[in-house]
Parts: C-alpha cells; sequence; structure tokens
C-alpha cells in the first residue's frame, strides 16, 4: 500500500521560512506527478505546487510562485517543499499527494481529485 508522510510543519513568523518533506513509499509503478496542497478550516483544498514524475517539471500557484520551491532527493522519493518569505495567509494544513493519472493537460494536477494518493498533513503556522 502506497504510504506519503509529511514532517516539518510548525509555527514560524512572517517572513521566515519552512521545509516541508514528503517522504513516499511502496510505488509499484513511478508516479505521474507529486505535489503539495493546503487546506484551511471551511475552504477547499488548494494546489500549492507539483513535479512531474518523468522529467521534474515543477509548476507552481500563482499565490507561492517565487516563494516556494518544489524539489525532490536523488532517489524520487522524497519531496520537499522549500517555503520562503511566509505570511500569515500561509497558514494551513499541507498535504502532499501523488498520483498514476497522466493528463495531457498539465493544470489538471492543481485539482484534488486528480490525485489517489495523499498523507495525513501537516500543519503550518504563520503568526508573530
Amino acid at each position: 500500500q502506497v504510504q506519503l508522510v509529511e514532517s516539518g510543519g510548525g509555527l514560524v513568523q512572517p517572513g521566515g521560512s519552512l521545509r516541508l518533506s514528503c517522504a513516499a513509499s511502496r510505488f509499484t509503478l513511478d508516479y505521474n506527478a507529486i505535489g503539495w496542497f493546503r487546506q484551511a478550516p471551511g475552504k477547499e483544498r488548494e494546489g500549492v505546487s507539483f513535479m512531474q514524475g518523468r522529467g521534474g517539471t515543477t509548476y507552481y500557484a500563482d499565490s507561492v510562485r517565487g516563494r516556494f520551491t518544489i524539489s525532490r532527493g536523488n532517489a524520487k522519493n522524497t519531496v520537499y517543499l522549500q517555503m520562503n518569505s511566509l505570511q500569515p495567509g500561509d497558514t494551513d494544513v499541507y498535504y502532499c499527494a501523488a498520483t498514476l493519472r497522466y493528463y495531457t493537460s498539465t493544470h489538471n494536477y492543481f485539482s484534488r481529485g486528480a490525485y489517489d494518493y495523499w498523507g495525513q498533513g501537516t500543519q503550518v503556522t504563520v503568526s508573530s
């Protein structure tokens, strides 16, 4: 059974940085995309960033582009989200997600419904 385990969340002051990690295991096939979503209570889960499994092309939501960077380890089974210049509006539970599905239109990977595997989430709080 595929498992995704996030870590690295916490409390940070505005303007600060955090790095989230996602350890993926038990994939028998290469994932087509792996990414990060976030969700605040009472709000929709929002796609933040994802990386294509083949080639490693990265994509970002407008709200985080230039501040967040997605990357992965050499073994492809660990994915990171480096978050800089954090603001109170970035306060959410952050989820790692992966999918074996292939979409010709990459914007589909920002949709929650595109993903089959999810981590348990890690809380990020930005507050002074």
